[in-house]
Order: C-alpha cells, then sequence, then structure tokens
C-alpha cells in the first residue's frame, strides 16, 4: 500500500515529543542509546521533547504529548504491546500499529508470508518441544520472536548442534531452522515507498550479531564494516531493493523498517527478516543509509514522524 504525505512538510517546532526507549528486553541498552539520538535529533529541529524510559506497561506519556516517537527495539516495544497500550490511552505514535508489529516480530509467521508472497526465503522447518532439526547441515536456529541477532545460531558441524539448541531452548518453546545460505550480508531501510541505498555489512569475525552490531556495548567486540552504497551493479542493486521493497510489503507495512538479507554469489537474495524498529544509535544502519540518501538524522525523525501521523490520519 502506498502511503501518502502532504505535499508541504510540517514543522515540529514546539510540538510536544515523548520518545518511547528502554524497555524490558535484551534490547535495552541498545534501545536507550537509540532513544538518546532522536531526543537530540528532534530537539534540534524545534520540538519540545520529554524521554521516557519504558521499563513496562506502567510506563507514563506527559500530557499533552501530541505523538510519541516509539524507538523501543524487540520485547514490548516493537511486538505491537507498547502500541496497544498507546492506542488504548488515545496517544499517536510512530512505526507500523499493533498488527503489523506482531507479524514482523514474529521470525515463523513471517517467513509464511514470505512464502505466501513470494518473497524469496531460506527453506525452513519449526521444531517444538525439544525435538531435533531435519534439516541438513548446515543450518541456522532462530528464536523467532528476538531481535538484533538474539537467539540466532549458526550450526557448521554435529558436535555444536546440541549446545545451540539447548541455548536456542531458553527463549520458548518453539524455534524456527533454516537452511544456512552462504552469502554477502546486505541491509535495505525502506521509509514510506522509499528504499535507501543498499549496506553491505561485513563483520570481522563469526557473523553481524548482537556484539558485532553494537561494540559501544562491547569494547572486545571484533565488530563490523559497513559498505554504503554496497558494491553491486546497478541491475543487483534494484534486485536487492525490489526484494526488499517486497518484504516489506508482503507483511502490509507502511511507514518505515529495514529488511535483511543474503546475496548469494549466483546474485540470488533471499530475506531474512524485517525490523520495524531499528537501530538509531551513532553506528546503527538505518541513519547510515538515510545519510547515503541525503537524508539527514534530524529529517530521517522528520519524516518517521510525518508518515506515521498521515497513516494514522492524525495531525502533530
Amino acid at each position: 500500500m502506498k502511503t501518502h504525505t502532504n505535499s508541504m512538510p510540517f514543522d515540529l517546532t514546539n510540538i510536544p515529543v515523548a520518545v518511547l526507549m528502554g524497555g524490558p528486553g535484551s534490547e535495552r541498552k541498545v534501545s536507550l542509546k537509540s532513544g538518546e539520538g532522536v531526543v537530540d535529533a528532534l530537539r534540534s529541529i524545534g520540538a519540545v521533547v520529554t524521554p521516557v524510559d519504558v521499563t513496562g506497561a506502567d510506563f507514563a506519556v506527559p500530557a499533552g504529548t501530541r505523538v510519541a516517537f516509539n524507538v523501543v527495539h524487540g520485547t514490548y516495544g516493537e511486538d505491537g504491546q507498547i502500541q496497544r497500550a498507546l492506542e488504548a490511552r488515545g496517544v499517536p505514535y510512530t512505526g507500523e500499529g499493533v498488527r503489523g508489529s506482531e507479524l514482523a516480530i514474529d521470525k515463523i509467521a513471517s517467513k509464511r508470508r514470505f512464502v505466501e508472497c513470494g518473497v524469496p526465503t531460506a527453506k525452513s522447518e519449526i521444531i517444538r518441544g525439544g525435538a531435533v532439526p531435519t534439516l541438513p547441515l548446515p543450518l541456522v536456529i532462530k528464536a523467532p520472536k528476538e531481535g538484533s541477532s538474539v537467539g540466532v545460531y549458526i550450526v557448521k558441524s554435529p558436535d555444536e548442534l546440541a549446545s545451540s539448541l539447548a541455548q536456542a531452548w531458553k527463549f520458548g518453546g518453539e524455534l524456527l531452522v533454516e537452511e544456512f545460505i552462504a552469502g554477502r550480508e546486505l541491509t535495505v531501510g525502506i521509509v514510506g515507498d522509499l528504499a535507501l541505498p543498499v549496506i553491505e555489512i561485513r563483520a570481522k569475525k563469526d557473523f553481524y550479531n548482537f556484539d558485532n552490531k553494537y561494540p559501544f556495548l562491547n569494547p572486545n567486540a571484533a565488530g563490523a564494516d559497513h559498505f554504503c552504497p554496497a558494491p553491486l551493479d546497478a541491475a543487483t542493486t534494484k534486485l536487492v531493493q525490489d526484494t526488499a521493497l517486497a518484504a516489506h510489503r508482503a507483511l502490509d507495512l507502511e511507514i518505515y523498517s529495514r529488511v535483511d538479507i543474503l546475496l548469494t554469489d549466483a546474485g540470488l537474495p533471499f530475506v531474512l527478516e524485517v525490523n520495524t524498529i531499528p537501530g538509531m544509535t551513532p553506528v546503527s544502519l538505518l541513519p547510515e543509509a538515510a545519510a547515503a540518501a541525503g537524508i539527514s538524522y534530524a529529517e530521517l525523525c522528520r519524516r518517521i514522524i510525518e508518515l506515521s501521523l498521515a497513516v494514522r490520519h492524525a495531525s502533530p
């Protein structure tokens, strides 16, 4: 579905905005860092900003808030819970609604939708109750409702399987298992109908896991190099961007997201997942891609608010 906004961008000067950050989940520290960036950016363009540290359902939004900017990653913030709470309070908010958030955070439900809509994605199976995967090695085990690669285990040899499963089962009684696809790690930011420049990520060690994504939280992490725009020819760039848009639309998303993709040596893209509250830290990928497209961090935040309110037929 196309998202339309007014021809003239609105001015956030003196508009009361609450920035919701933190959350009770495994990505709390990342979210707090994202929140700091959004607070500074919105203040720089004149908004009256109140930071709100969300630790659970009892969070308080200041009276008179015209829009809540949600940067609570993962649990509670990205899974429909905070969206439902804000709707019950009548507070307009940024990002996808309850349904889109619930669908995108669930890797199993997303996988089904990708298959239904013809979006290229890895072969997979679902295992429950301590079962062992039937897919051949190498394979990838994923906790279905975690973000930032939390609960993701790449298993390449039989002696790694038992320990990886033991760790993954700690996240719940249902796991997604995918075939392992070797390829280049790419990501594409989507803002409205716009696919931003493709970023290639090259982890210096292992894969683009939590530590490598956020080295400011772990000084001993190897980190990763980002290449933006990714060194791809024009046809491959368009294929990857079109695939990302197809994944975004397959989940009925309308506002913004970041789509993670693997590109094989044969030039075939496979969608891994779609993030509806992507990171907004100083090392995050969405702001980096926006900057490559000539969109400043502050302008990105403003556009996210504008798109969100347009979809909900609200005004700042």
